[in-house]
């Protein structure tokens, strides 16, 4: 009787295994010959869409290409933004999304990859502001304004790191520093490596040089919570990719800072 309990409970245990494998977004995808991609496009240097071609170019994008070339399927890129980032991947508009901070609040609807690189926050603010803003507490202040976008990680952070000052809160395509190059906000805050980008794009702009960058945060892909046959074919994937310095080669190419 006890050997049949346990072959029992080995054969609900398989059985169970089998309706995951079997419910996973990897056997959509394999039988469909196609990951899709949720991108916003407008991350530079992780996601950037050519309106004109309607096509992207990134770091992710290059992340995501090499992952649907590994699994033997084409990548189709799905155009969403900051706010609906994760109801897209909870919905299965998409299987998976390009990079996205780690955060709780989105660990509650969503899963996460293995991270494979991190950022900080630093803040952005016009040339013409230098000997007024040369550290954070400058920018806690009535007096001014920060800029932050609709649905991003900064949109919390803003609000957190200046409770003093004006928040404006922009909605995608619209974007933060767009607010500081148009006069309409004295400063907003970003990854430190999309405001080095931006300081080589737009000259009119620079790094508030404050002592250090904030916020330190893992940045990985949002997955369907539950899919953990899903989860763990990527973070198979990504811990051999690291292996083999993927990552790393990425980084070079697109000018990321070394953390």
């Amino acid at each position: 009787m006890k050997f049949f309990k346990i072959a029992l409970a080995s054969a609900f245990v398989i059985a169970g295994t089998m309706t995951a494998s079997a419910q996973s977004a990897l056997n959509e995808i394999l039988n469909a010959g196609v990951l899709k991609v949720g991108t916003t496009g407008d991350w530079d240097p992780m996601t950037v869409r050519d309106p004109a071609t309607n096509s992207y170019k990134g770091y992710d994008i290059d992340v995501m290409t090499a992952l649907a070339g590994d699994l033997g399927v084409e990548v189709e890129f799905v155009a969403t933004d900051w706010k609906t980032l994760v109801s897209g991947v909870t919905s299965g508009q998409y299987h998976i999304t390009g990079s996205a901070s780690v955060s709780p609040s989105r660990a509650k609807a969503a899963g996460y990859s293995e991270s494979y690189f991190a950022l900080e926050t630093v803040p952005l603010t016009l040339k013409t502001n230098a000997d007024r803003f040369s550290d954070w507490a400058d920018l806690d202040k009535p007096d001014v304004k920060v800029a932050a976008t609709l649905g991003t990680t900064q949109e919390k952070q803003v609000k957190a790191f200046f409770p003093n000052a004006e928040h404006r809160i922009v909605e995608a395509p619209a974007r933060d520093f767009q607010e500081v190059l148009a006069g309409r906000a004295d400063a907003n805050i970003t990854s430190n490596v999309e405001a080095n980008k931006l300081v080589a794009k737009y000259d009119q702009i620079m790094i508030v040089p404050v002592e250090e960058g904030r916020a330190p945060t893992p940045i990985a892909m949002l997955l369907p919570q539950a899919d953990q046959v899903w989860i763990n074919y990527v973070n198979t994937w990504i811990e051999l990719k690291e292996e083999q310095g993927f990552f790393d080669e990425l980084g070079l190419k697109w000018q990321l800072l070394a953390e």
